[in-house]
């Protein structure tokens, strides 16, 4: 009995130094300072990206959108269900019937097509940064 327990303790001894090791190098970090972000025209007028994950056109990623000041967009919605957290600037929503003044550190979800427009206020360009689960795309609503 004795010996089964040795071998039991020992296993478990070199699974869990295992464990660590695979720990201690595993993993993958990515560093971009705000100062290396690539920001890119979208081709609509006072709206830019900086993509820091992912391929915005193909699939999921992560960007930072920036609204010029003075943006009010149309109507519109995203195929792709979206997380997005204003980092800077002053963004009012409109979804639903209702209007959402939002600040640094606000946080909004639109998912299944859900339809909005924004508007920035304030003499600050609006950053946000969007966690996008599906290829990107803005589609218009018929007004």
């Amino acid at each position: 009995m004795n010996r089964n327990r040795l071998f039991v303790v020992s296993v478990l001894v070199v699974c869990a130094l295992a464990a660590v090791a695979v720990g201690a190098g595993g993993g993958k970090a990515v560093v971009i300072p705000k100062a290396d972000l690539q920001w890119k025209e979208t081709g609509i007028p006072k709206v830019s990206v900086a993509v820091v994950d992912g391929d915005m056109a193909k699939g999921p990623s992560h960007f930072y959108l920036k609204y010029g000041v003075g943006l009010v967009t149309p109507t519109h919605h995203h195929t792709a269900d979206h997380y997005v957290t204003v980092v800077s600037g002053t963004l009012t929503l409109t979804a639903n019937g209702k209007e959402q003044r939002l600040g640094p550190g606000s946080y909004f979800a639109f998912t299944d097509g859900a339809v909005h427009s924004a508007r920035v206020d304030g003499s600050e360009d609006a950053v946000m940064f969007v966690d996008a689960r599906g290829a990107w795309d803005v589609v218009p609503e018929k007004q």
